[in-house]
Order: structure tokens, then C-alpha cells, then sequence
């Protein structure tokens, strides 16, 4: 069974519609921690970005 991201508890995917979290509750803690910024995606540092326009020329 999978387990919900927020409180590792099980998530029976058949009666759960707020898959992958097990409650409304851990869907809210997670959109909280977006929108506090606590996760964030990945992205190139300007630095990198700087390099590789100069290496085209």
C-alpha cells in the first residue's frame, strides 16, 4: 500500500479520494508547504545560465 508524503500513513487508494494523502488534512499541510516555499523545484543557477551563453559565441 502506498503511504501518504505528509504523515506516512497507509493510503487505501480505494476509499481515500484525497490520494496520495491520507486526509484533507495532510493535502492542506502540504499546500502549506509550497506556499511557504519549504519545497521548492530545482532550477539552473544564474551562474550556469551565464557560462553556457558565452561558450555558444
Amino acid at each position: 500500500m502506498p503511504r501518504c508524503p505528509v504523515c506516512d500513513a497507509t493510503v487505501d487508494l480505494t476509499v481515500t479520494p484525497t490520494m496520495p494523502f491520507c486526509s484533507d488534512r495532510c493535502r492542506l499541510v502540504d499546500l502549506g508547504r509550497w506556499l511557504d516555499e519549504s519545497y521548492s523545484v530545482p532550477a539552473p543557477r544564474k551562474d550556469d545560465e551565464d557560462e553556457s551563453a558565452d561558450d555558444s559565441d
